[in-house]
């Protein structure tokens, strides 16, 4: 039976079969991985999965693959957070989207809110956009959009995002210098003293790299999150130059945003900064 196993292996259909089912065990895994597992090599493991999504049996993401049965159970955790906040998400993607320059280059964190904002981006042009948030190509409309990026790595299941570096690489293995003019970055709270903050580390640590190489930071959170401190720090205040929320925030936070020289997006002030 072993040596059967074996040969199966280095048979195209037979490892495919326990490609799959694989996958389907594991829930989510990555090319390196499976090249390792199955003992060829990483251009035979995407050719296969390739071959496996548009059969429909997983999902291909950016680096590995993902099971369908763990992308339902997903779905559904993201149904439910959808509905939270659902009109003040609407009101910051609309806001958040009026920062965003035609013919620009923009990252995109994970999460429902910078979700809603990808839809919102229907009337731009000439979008290159990077992204760690696997909802989001499914999200852009397809008219807005000129190139299309996702970051590779291990897939949260709470956010189905990518959690790995904010880079890419060269068919020789050399990785690129990314760099973008605008990061519209979800975050999880905003206090006066923490900055901002989410429960992950390895999210904390993506998102402070995409900040990073922005030329302008949009910070993205509703008034539910002001005034509370999550695990992970992402950065500090001063590390944006916009907080684009649904209401203004309390006034020591308020105070705060205005000595580091953060602009306050929101519907009552009309994008004005915190400091008018």
């Amino acid at each position: 039976m072993l040596e059967k196993e074996d040969r199966q292996r280095h048979l195209p259909a037979g490892r495919k079969a326990q490609l799959a089912a694989y996958v389907a065990e594991a829930g989510q895994v990555t090319v390196s991985v499976l090249a390792e597992r199955f003992g060829v090599s990483i251009d035979t493991i995407r050719r296969d999965l390739d071959q496996l999504s548009a059969d429909g049996v997983l999902v291909r993401t950016y680096g590995g693959a993902v099971s369908p049965s763990t992308l339902s159970r997903i779905d559904r955790a993201v149904d439910v957070r959808l509905k939270m906040q659902e009109r003040e998400k609407e009101t910051i993607a609309a806001l958040a989207a009026s920062l965003v320059e035609d013919g620009s280059t923009i990252m995109i964190n994970g999460g429902t809110t910078t979700l809603a904002l990808a839809r919102h981006l229907r009337n731009h042009r000439d979008l290159t956009v990077a992204t760690n948030n696997l909802l989001v190509p499914a999200a852009l409309p397809p008219s807005a959009v000129h190139d299309l990026y996702v970051f590779g790595g291990p897939v949260r299941s709470v956010t189905l995002a990518t959690v790995g570096p904010v880079s890419f690489r060269t068919a020789g293995g050399a990785e690129l210098d990314i760099s973008c003019d605008l990061a519209l970055i979800g975050v999880g709270a905003v206090s006066a003293v923490a900055g901002y903050t989410t429960s992950n580390l390895a999210e904390a640590a993506m998102m402070q790299e995409m900040i990073s190489r922005a030329s302008r930071v949009a910070i993205l959170a509703d008034s539910s999150k002001f005034d509370r401190r999550l695990f992970a720090q992402v950065s500090p205040l001063g590390s944006a130059d916009y907080l684009v929320t649904d209401s203004t925030p309390p006034p020591d936070l308020l105070d705060a945003l205005g000595e580091h020289g953060v602009k306050l997006v929101m519907p009552e002030r009309g994008g004005r900064s915190s400091g008018d």
